[in-house]
């Protein structure tokens, strides 16, 4: 956990799970661990609202280009030799400026 401010809540679990995280959690553990499987589960519930908002944001009409997966492949090439080294002497060169 972080240093920012904790607060104590009162939470319902049913037995049989609270039986379950008592045998395979130690008890100093337990805190970390709920909040830790917490903190996963909100990632997923706003990455899977992304998704849903951002449904139909994308149409093939707009990127005739890319209708294929080749065109695709072809895209994202292009988007990395922008940005990577294409060599492995530019690699290296790039490293001995970084020294």
């Amino acid at each position: 956990m972080t240093t920012e401010t904790l607060k104590r809540i009162n939470v319902t679990f049913p037995v049989s799970l609270l039986e379950e995280i008592r045998r395979y959690i130690p008890r100093r553990e337990r805190s970390k661990f709920i909040v830790e499987a917490t903190e996963k589960e909100l990632k997923q519930r706003r990455l899977l609202r992304a998704l849903r908002d951002s449904a139909g944001a994308w149409s093939d009409e707009d990127h005739p280009d890319l209708m294929t997966v080749e065109d695709v492949n072809r895209y994202v090439r292009r988007l990395r030799e922008t940005w990577m080294p294409r060599t492995w002497d530019e690699i290296a060169e790039e490293a001995k400026r970084d020294d």
